[in-house]
């Protein structure tokens, strides 16, 4: 045999042993956990031989505690690109088979050279976690590590979109470069988050607590809103990245991939114009509106246990990628609160950054009031809202169905936040607030001259509710630019956003805006 072939040989031979990350008994215990490997799970995510693998040959340089005597290749983490669809991106996935998937020095390094090549490229980078935190080994190295990445993310940021999928633990430090992501994908049973484990928790606060409990993908997906995805199994995880990815553009300076449609532009809904009850105390099922009105009922939600009283995600009209926020009556009957405020915001100010327009329906009552509400900082919170949607120079179309009321009027993308196209339905109630409060507030004095008050407030809701509790109020003053059909939904707002696809706004020149955090 040549030398040539004898190097080839040799060659193969250390793909194959790369392949193998920490072995054949550690793969098995790796799927004995009801999980994939990370090489698995790269070719599940991409498109069938279409991954190229960088850094196969990487090995760690650590010399403490007897490192030196062991190392693999590749050194816990798999990074390259491939495709999605056809579309290129980058892509990591820490291998839990080689010291559990720990990050050290040389494993920070190979990520940050994918993070760099997908900003170089203009393409998603795609974060596959599995990992035991820092390798204790490699101390400080390892923190710096963590810190390069962290660095990374942050300079993508609304750049190039950035997904993270928790299959396995993360914590400590590691949860950092997820939270700085876009969106994290959580599978139950399996992943969870957390910076200090239930261990550190049970000696420092006394408190008795799970892995599940204190950073499972339930938790983080209902009560913290950390998590945007929350998965059955890590099949339907990585199937709600390749979902995601086809929603959104490849960077910051690019438009979302428009697909074909066939479903008809001018479609009547005839359900819509009888969906709003005629109590304006009853409440009805927002996603019922949604479903009827965007392209074939295909409704990708983000955040969806969370913040449950408003709707988030990504939708298309006429093939036309968008992002739909929404107010759910049937949840806390629509209020916007803490959290629904800044859940909201967030996609907001994603779907600006890279480009995607956004379609606000609006049925909204008013603030949640209390002091659970005022001590949590509403009034900040509610400000994030407000600073997203002033600042979206991307094209915005509003449809108010019927609640409009007070502050949160106007924090739900109004004519003076820069709304482009803001429609109304005959239902729409556009006010400072609703009847029988405002009744209350205006004749309070008169009422008690009254021989019988709750008459004459019940009079004079009557009358307020004949003035205000309607949009032709607001359309006299241009702030509703038409009042539309409730069946007509789907067509006004394709036509609203054909119209717009020329549009062009720039914000002031700035470093950057304070948002209030």
């Amino acid at each position: 045999m040549s030398n040539q072939l004898e190097k080839v040989k040799e060659l193969i031979a250390l793909r194959n042993e790369a392949r193998l990350g920490g072995g054949e008994k550690a793969i098995a215990k790796q799927h004995e956990r009801g999980k994939y490997t990370a090489r698995e799970r790269i070719n599940q995510l991409l498109d069938e031989g279409s991954f190229e693998e960088i850094d196969m040959f990487v090995r760690h340089r650590c010399y403490n505690f007897g490192q030196e005597k062991k190392s693999y290749l590749g050194d816990g983490v798999v990074t390259g690109y491939g495709t999605i669809e056809g579309r290129l991106v980058y892509v990591f996935a820490q291998d839990f088979t080689v010291f559990g998937g720990s990050l050290s020095e040389q494993m920070a390094m190979k990520i940050c050279k994918v993070m760099d090549m997908a900003m170089k490229m203009g393409a998603p980078i795609i974060g596959i976690n599995d990992s035991g935190g820092a390798r204790i080994q490699e101390g400080i190295n390892a923190l710096a590590g963590y810190s390069e990445i962290f660095q990374r993310n942050i300079m993508a940021s609304g750049v190039v979109p950035q997904i993270s999928g928790i299959f396995g633990p993360c914590a400590g430090g590691a949860v950092y470069s997820p939270a700085l992501t876009d969106f994290i994908v959580m599978v139950k049973e399996i992943s969870y988050m957390f910076l200090t484990g239930p261990a550190v928790v049970k000696t420092v606060t006394g408190e008795d607590v799970t892995q599940e409990q204190l950073g499972g993908a339930e938790m983080h997906s209902k009560t913290s809103g950390v998590a945007h995805f929350a998965c059955e199994t890590g099949d339907e995880g990585l199937d709600v990245i390749r979902r995601l990815i086809s929603f959104i553009p490849q960077n910051n300076l690019e438009e979302a991939p428009v697909l074909p449609c066939e479903d008809p532009i001018d479609r009547l809904e005839d359900s819509l114009n009888e969906i709003i009850p005629d109590s304006p105390n009853q409440p009805y099922d927002m996603y019922q509106v949604i479903g009827a009105i965007i392209d074939n009922g295909e409704f990708l939600e983000v955040q969806r246990d969370f913040a449950r009283n408003i709707i988030i995600g990504f939708a298309r009209f006429n093939g036309q990628s968008v992002g739909i926020v929404a107010n759910q009556p049937q949840y806390l009957a629509g209020v916007l609160d803490c959290n629904a405020s800044r859940k909201a915001a967030r996609f907001v100010r994603f779907c600006d950054a890279f480009n995607i327009p956004l379609v606000t329906l609006v049925d909204v009552p008013g603030f949640l009031p209390g002091t659970g509400q005022e001590y949590n900082a509403v009034i900040s919170h509610g400000a994030k809202l407000l600073y997203a949607y002033g600042e979206a120079t991307v094209p915005k179309v509003t449809v108010t169905l019927r609640k409009s009321y007070g502050g949160s009027h106007i924090v739900m993308s109004c004519k003076q936040l820069r709304g482009d196209m803001n429609y109304a339905w005959p239902t729409a109630e556009i006010a400072v607030m609703g009847a029988s409060g405002a009744a209350a507030v205006l004749y309070a004095k008169e009422a008690k001259e009254q021989a019988d008050p709750k008459a004459y407030i019940a009079e004079k809701e009557a009358e307020y509710t004949k003035l205000f509790a309607k949009p032709y109020n607001a359309a006299r003053y241009g702030y509703i630019d038409d009042v539309i059909e409730p069946r007509n939904t789907r067509f006004r707002i394709i036509r609203a956003l054909e119209q717009l696809r020329t549009k062009k706004l720039v914000n002031p020149a700035k470093k950057h805006g304070n948002i209030p955090l």
